[in-house]
């Protein structure tokens, strides 16, 4: 196994990473952290408290719905994805820019985790082709 880890914040806690697969639900833990000190930081805005929580509200679903299976097995790729997503959060020291990636992060992890629309099918009357 590897000495390398998933969950860069220190908090987030630490998830092996190697040519294994990895439980999906471990990888939630880790984005949902992210996105939870994320929120911390864009609360110090008071002028934006309201949107701020309302934001890591609707993220923390948006995660939550894209791992209807914790004990699912992911690749290793998904993995390392979720890792660089949670260290990038982890740089971010600007407020403002913390808001941004309330709304960023737990789209990129829904990518990561298989649980985005990106490769979905065009719904009807959407004007995707």
């Amino acid at each position: 196994m590897s000495d390398e880890t998933v969950g860069g914040l220190g908090s987030a806690g630490a998830v092996p990473v190697g040519p294994d697969p990895v439980r999906a639900g471990e990888l939630l833990a880790i984005a949902l952290t992210a996105l939870e000190v994320l929120s911390e930081l864009a609360e110090t805005i008071e002028d934006e408290w309201i949107y701020v929580t309302k934001l890591a509200e609707m993220g923390r679903a948006r995660l939550n719905a894209s791992v209807p299976d914790a004990d699912a097995l992911v690749p290793a790729e998904t993995a390392a994805a979720i890792d660089a997503l949670a260290v990038e959060a982890g740089r971010i020291t600007d407020p403002h820019r913390a808001i941004d990636w309330l709304s960023t992060l737990p789209a990129i992890a829904e990518l990561a985790l298989g649980g985005g629309t990106a490769g979905a099918a065009p719904r009807p009357g959407t004007g995707r082709a």
